[in-house]
């Protein structure tokens, strides 16, 4: 985060004093209604000038004909900067966090239900998203006739994601089961990527050494029982009429709540700002870069590891007229249930 132009104390006061205030009310600010909160007891004369000298150094805006002052995106990034991360959240959210993450085993389980308790906690987007990795080895895998034409093909990876989806495929229930058998003894283990590779070598290399069996495994790779949607970004965004309230522009509205729908889009915006190296909760202001529908909206994130292992992520996808400080610390605590629930999982 870029760090804006160095502010006196005073300057500083009344800026926190303009963000916060915008935050919780979503109207422009005036001197007079500083005055009444002050605490050194500073005019509104006083206070206009020190307001003159914030919109002369690029940190407030001036909407339409006002009389008040709105937070620039740099105020925002200075407010942040300040922001000591000291603070816990109320033991309410606490209680909301650990009963809807209560009993989970699996990464996707807890990234859905994630992006759920984050967006109810932040009452904006509530986002998760499930990697793939080490952690994306095959642990089993199996087969099940539907009926004709049918077979419900489920893998289920070592980080407890479980992929199912039907096939049009005509075998039956013994030769399925034997497929199963052969992959799961000879591929347990494997990441996905690596178990396809070779199976690909083998149908073309040992197809007559195992005739029958081959035949069948060859089928269901064919029409795509294993694969596991690589990098196996599974998403999940929830929250998004969250927006409707806030967003007055129904052109806008429309672009914002489509890019949501696009999940590779998400995938994009978390991958372009959340660095698997970082520690801390990182605030990212304006996501217009990656994403133009995101223009003046703010992303509050972080990686989500399992033993120093990134599984995948966890954000909030907001306005910059958001409880900063509130939200990042709601994103920093289930980061860190993340790893401790699903630790003790394994």
């Amino acid at each position: 985060m870029q760090a804006g132009p160095p502010i006196g104390e005073r300057e500083r006061e009344i800026l926190t004093a303009i963000v916060e205030t915008f935050i919780a009310t979503g109207e422009p600010v005036g001197s007079r209604t500083l005055a009444r909160s002050n605490r050194e007891g500073l005019s509104p004369a006083t206070i206009r000038n020190v307001m003159a000298d914030l919109a002369d150094a690029g940190f407030l805006e001036q909407p339409h004909t006002s009389a008040g002052r709105v937070p620039s995106s740099e105020a925002y990034r200075y407010y942040v900067e300040q922001l000591t991360g000291e603070t816990h959240l109320s033991h309410g959210d606490e209680n909301i966090i650990q009963d809807s993450l209560h009993g989970i085993s699996d990464v996707q389980e807890f990234m859905e239900r994630t992006s759920h308790v984050l967006s109810l906690i932040s009452r904006n987007v509530g986002v998760a998203v499930a990697i793939g990795g080490p952690k994306n080895a095959l642990e089993h895998v199996y087969f099940s006739r539907l009926g004709d034409q049918k077979v419900l093909a489920v893998v289920v990876t070592r980080s407890g994601l479980v992929r199912d989806r039907v096939l049009r495929l005509d075998l039956p229930q013994t030769d399925l089961d034997e497929a199963a058998r052969f992959i799961n003894e000879n591929f347990r283990g494997w990441t996905m990527d690596a178990m396809r590779t070779e199976l690909a070598r083998r149908l073309e290399q040992e197809r007559s050494e195992y005739d029958r069996l081959m035949a069948s495994v060859e089928q269901l790779y064919r029409q795509g029982a294993l694969a596991a949607e690589d990098s196996a970004q599974v998403v999940f965004v929830e929250g998004a009429s969250n927006l409707v309230a806030g967003e007055q522009d129904r052109q806008r509205l429309q672009e914002l709540l489509h890019t949501l729908e696009e999940k590779q889009k998400i995938v994009e915006l978390l991958g372009a700002y959340l660095d698997a190296k970082q520690e801390a909760v990182r605030v990212v202001i304006g996501l217009d870069e990656t994403l133009p529908s995101m223009r003046n909206f703010v992303l509050i994130g972080a990686p989500a590891r399992v033993g120093g292992e990134v599984m995948g992520s966890l954000a909030v996808i907001g306005p910059t007229r958001i409880d900063y400080q509130h939200t990042m610390n709601a994103v920093s605590y289930i980061a860190r249930l993340f790893d401790k629930v699903l630790n003790e999982s394994e």
